[in-house]
């Protein structure tokens, strides 16, 4: 009968363990991102989304993004990372790709979209201007004067704008070879009398991203302001605060994250901005910031500088544009609690990759050097356990002999735990400390662009995504998806069987319930990892084969150390 209750309790533990996972793990651990296209016969298709212009009072029907190129005048941009155009109506950046980065894994996907023109699908784009009173500014229908056809590195287009009363606006921009505009914003007054303006930047997107935010991974609107990064703002506090949410600042930037894009606006460094996050009536979110008020003689120019990140949160692009002067640009990646740690392991990973060519032999490199740092640590934690392998029977005899004395069994265990010299809680302690270092790999590995669409081997062709092969399909001889965690794929299945094998290796629990919780836990979290990125299943299944090899080795080692001469070898289960 006991047992029988024992057993239902393993059963009743194990199911809330599984099922309260599915329920919680999108909402608090990023997994594998959604795919926002579809790949048919060998070709991509993009999922429709259609949605409102946001820079409309009310809706309006969405055209194709080529017919919406085609209605005004643009400056091309021709850069080795970026493709697109600034728009000559209103001088907007709203059209931009991402010429490393490719939507899919299929040899004929699209680069990345960025930034796309109101009226088209997923509008999101950009805009630099001035506000001012009793002087006419530039405005979304303004027409702009360009200097050049096209904007390159080396290579920088003024674009020009004057008002009837003899204001010229100009926006001076540059582009370097990877992700970051240059706008310097300049007012000419040639009028007859002193005008007072603001300077101020703007990014507008219409719908929220499709990458999913979770409470470690955040995604939407960001900033760094008033010395501070803010991870707290997100696409529900900008739903339900119909004012906004607004920051004074000296400097800082501001945008919107996707799991692995940012589009962030960087005002001048040191300048007093008002700076702000909203939902405009559209139904568009929308990131903006002002400069104070300044005036403008007649005869005299004035001048600001802005700067604008659009493309990949690559890390060594971030560290690089934070050292040439944009604060903590590196925040925009959310490094969680243990930055201090995560940034050296991201380094050495992404080194890694450099020298091998491989983003899946870099993780197993990787894998063998965080065991080999943790090995002074699991030779303790070995050691202990070995002890505890050793005492068992007499563990047991003791568990039998006064189960029905809680107070004497206590103290005979205690005492022998002393008489042995054993500490039950020092194999703890290491795995206490070994959680931290896989939280902060388990970090590294879902949020680094760089593993984005690298292969590893044979039919692992993205590490980011989940492992596509899995047996419910019979490995794709059968023509249907499984649903949900159902797609067990190879690799979650060897973390399972790996798992399986490394515990049988451990000292057998004395609660049986605690026992046939540790015997189940394998095939549970078998089933919990397999919507995860391949990447950080191929570390953990590396992880658990090292663990095996170097526990067998210990085993045998401290076996043989605390076994005194006549007395028999411990038996492996």
């Amino acid at each position: 009968m006991n047992d029988n209750r024992n057993m239902l309790l393993a059963i009743v533990l194990s199911a809330l363990v599984l099922i309260g996972w599915s329920l919680l793990s999108d909402t608090f651990f990023p997994t594998a991102g959604p795919q926002t296209q579809q790949v048919e016969n060998g070709k991509v298709k993009a999922v429709p989304q259609p949605q409102a212009d946001p820079t409309a009072d009310s809706p309006r029907a969405i055209r194709r993004r080529e017919v919406v190129l085609a209605e005004s005048p643009r400056v091309a941009i021709e850069t080795p990372s970026l493709k697109g155009s600034i728009n000559l109506t209103g001088a907007r950046f709203d059209d931009l790709v991402l010429v490393r980065e490719r939507e899919t894994i299929a040899a004929d996907s699209p680069p990345v979209r960025l930034l796309s023109p109101a009226g088209a699908p997923l509008a999101y784009f950009a805009q630099f201007g001035w506000s001012g009173e009793a002087v006419a500014t530039p405005d979304a229908n303004s027409v702009w004067t360009p200097s050049a056809s096209t904007l390159s590195p080396g290579k920088p287009v003024t674009l020009s704008w004057t008002n009837p009363t003899g204001q010229r606006f100009e926006l001076i921009v540059s582009v370097d070879e990877d992700y970051l505009f240059s706008v310097r914003q300049r007012v000419v007054n040639l009028g007859s009398g002193a005008i007072g303006v603001r300077s101020f930047g703007l990014v507008s997107r219409a719908q929220k991203s499709a990458d999913p935010s979770s409470w470690t991974h955040h995604i939407g609107p960001i900033s760094f302001l008033g010395s501070k990064a803010d991870y707290e703002v997100d696409w529900d506090a900008l739903d339900e605060n119909k004012a906004g949410v607004t920051r004074d600042s000296r400097g800082g930037w501001l945008g919107f994250t996707d799991k692995y894009w940012l589009t962030a606006l960087v005002p001048t460094e040191g300048a007093p901005v008002e700076a702000s996050f909203r939902k405009s009536n559209s139904g568009a979110y929308q990131a903006d910031y002002a400069s104070a008020p300044f005036v403008v003689a007649p005869g005299q120019a004035v001048s600001s500088e802005a700067q604008l990140f659009a493309g990949a949160m690559e890390k060594r692009l971030l560290d690089r544009y934070e050292d040439a002067g944009i604060t903590k640009l590196s925040k925009a990646i959310d490094w969680g609690w243990f930055e201090w740690f995560m940034r050296p392991i991201f380094d050495l990973l992404n080194w890694l990759f450099s020298v091998i060519g491989n983003f899946g032999v870099a993780i197993i490199a990787l894998t063998f050097i965080v065991r080999l740092i943790l090995f002074p640590i699991a030779d303790k934690q070995f050691r202990s356990m070995a002890g505890m392998r050793r005492v068992q029977p007499k563990m047991k005899a003791i568990q039998e002999r006064y189960k029905d004395d809680k107070a004497r069994l206590q103290q005979e265990m205690l005492k022998l735990y002393k008489d042995e010299k054993i500490n039950p809680a020092a194999g703890c302690l290491p795995i206490l400390l070994q959680i931290p270092i896989f939280y902060a790999l388990y970090k590294v590995l879902m949020v680094a662009v760089e593993m984005r669409h690298q292969p590893f081997a044979l039919w692992i062709k993205d590490l980011s995504a989940p492992d596509p092969m899995t047996p419910i399909n019979l490995f794709g001889l059968l023509d249907f998806t499984p649903p949900g965690f159902l797609a067990i794929g190879i690799l979650p299945i060897l973390l399972g069987v790996t798992m399986w094998m490394q515990f049988k290796l451990n000292p057998a629990q004395l609660d049986p319930v605690q026992q046939q919780i540790f015997s189940w836990m394998p095939w549970i979290l078998m089933f919990v990892m397999a919507p995860f990125a391949a990447g950080l299943q191929l570390y953990w299944v590396v992880s658990n084969i090292l663990t095996i090899g170097q526990q067998k080795w210990l085993y045998y080692r401290y076996d043989h150390e605390m076994n005194p001469p006549g007395e028999p070898a411990v038996v492996r289960k």
